[in-house]
């Protein structure tokens, strides 16, 4: 079935509970700070619901006539077919119902329920496991800003004061937006120099008619799972107006963008680009004249094969502020997922970072392959899966052993790994036999012969 989280006012509403007992007290002190006008009706009710001040207790059997006028009913007796009747009372009546541990005679489910103010947060597992519901509750309720109520009432009296004074509709939501983020990251309310100040650095950036441009900041995704990126580029996301993303992420990343985030998606793997770089360029610089806040999100970090720097070195030849925030790097991270470490006492005192497809070459295979085989330390080679039979040829033919312990190495967005390990002499092999899917990284070395 499908769920869909409504908010539904209920404030003045009619609300029918059936039933005297706990599980209807849980229910009414749900919904007891929404303002509803809730009736209990049972041969037997608790005490404590009586107490429950704007609660209209009835203590008799249930009548068909209660539910007049009702925007919802909970059943909540111990009477199995007394439930079922109501049930369907309330379906031939197009009220709404929720009848308790009975989730297909329900057309609506309660949540677990977290509300501080003006913020009320819904989390549903559709019945299937109200403990998980009740934890995530509970987590969220911990990543709160203890000032939340303080906050919410707060940015209610600037979003109607500045209705008037910003009549720009765009520039006043940039305003909105911003100011709640701030508010957010110093969990409090602002000041009025921090508001004021605010509002001039959104108006400075609002428009490209003779005011300033946007800025774009370079995001590096990490390499793996979503929680493998850094929070300062988690909360860079979650500001932005434009997101510029790239293949080899966790999508769900996304997520956390907020639902006005333009997406764009410029994927590029070898073989194929949804875009070309320069393309690319254009983009941000577009984008960023525009006035708007661009994060470019790179898979692993921006900086390690990225091509980040010359995204930055086009924007700048454009006069336009840029940020980076680093990721990290599938160099170090995808190695660690199969136990493999770059650097060990005794065994590799450094790590060097190849490309193992070069575009400007005949045969793209990575330059200076013979400086390459006299390195010290381990080498991993990034984007050589193609060419891994040639790179290791290559590096038995300058020198290197071809006994040298080497690892190929997949990792996925669930944090796990394929790997494959052998010398230098039969890895391309192996690595063909066992059809290690790409993206894939090469190592080469001592290391490569651990499993941490």
């Amino acid at each position: 079935m499908g769920y869909f989280p409504f908010f539904i006012d209920v404030e003045g509403r009619n609300g029918l509970i059936v039933g005297g007992g706990k599980v209807a007290g849980r229910k009414i002190r749900k919904l007891l700070p929404f303002g509803a006008h809730l009736t209990v009706v049972a041969p037997v009710v608790l005490p404590q619901i009586k107490k429950m001040p704007g609660v209209l207790v009835k203590e008799r059997e249930f009548r068909d006539e209660d539910m007049k006028d009702c925007t919802f009913v909970i059943a909540a007796s111990d009477d199995r077919e007394l439930n079922h009747r109501i049930s369907q009372l309330c379906k031939e009546q197009n009220v709404l119902v929720n009848v308790v541990d009975d989730k297909k005679t329900c057309s609506f489910l309660f949540p677990a329920l977290l509300k501080r103010g003006s913020f009320t947060a819904g989390i549903s597992t559709e019945g299937v496991s109200p403990q998980i519901a009740a934890s995530v509750r509970s987590k969220m309720e911990e990543e709160l800003p203890g000032q939340m109520e303080s906050i919410l009432g707060y940015l209610k009296e600037l979003r109607e004061n500045v209705r008037q004074s910003i009549p720009d509709g765009s520039l006043r939501g940039k305003f909105l937006k911003e100011a709640a983020l701030l508010c957010m990251e110093k969990d409090r309310p602002l000041t009025v120099e921090e508001a004021k100040g605010l509002f001039v650095s959104c108006e400075n950036s609002a428009s490209v008619t003779g005011k300033k441009n946007g800025t774009v900041v370079l995001v590096g995704a990490g390499c793996g799972p979503a929680d493998y990126i850094t929070v300062r580029g988690l909360n860079e996301i979650r500001k932005a107006e434009v997101l510029v993303y790239d293949d080899l992420m966790d999508e769900k990343l996304l997520d956390h963008a907020s639902e006005s985030c333009e997406r764009i998606y410029v994927g590029k793997r070898m073989g194929v680009h949804s875009m070309k770089q320069e393309e690319i360029n254009a983009l941000l610089i577009r984008k960023a004249q525009e006035g708007k806040r661009v994060v470019r999100l790179k898979g692993g970090d921006p900086f390690v094969f990225g091509r980040g720097g010359e995204e930055i070195q086009a924007l700048h030849k454009e006069g336009i502020d840029t940020a980076l925030v680093p990721g990290v790097t599938s160099a170090v991270c995808v190695p660690a997922l199969a136990g493999i470490p770059v650097t060990h006492r005794g065994l590799s005192r450094s790590f060097h970072v190849i490309t193992g497809h070069t575009a400007d070459r005949d045969d793209s295979l990575p330059e200076n392959l013979d400086t390459i085989a006299a390195l010290e330390g381990t080498c991993i080679f990034l984007m050589g899966l193609s060419n891994i039979q040639a790179i290791t040829d290559q590096l038995i033919a300058h020198g290197k052993s071809p006994d040298t312990p080497a690892a190929v190495v997949h990792g996925d967005f669930n944090g796990k790994s394929i790997s494959v390990r052998g010398t230098l002499r039969e890895i391309a092999k192996k690595t063909k036999e066992v059809k290690i899917p790409s993206p894939a990284v090469i190592v080469v070395g001592e290391t490569a012969g651990i499993e941490l």
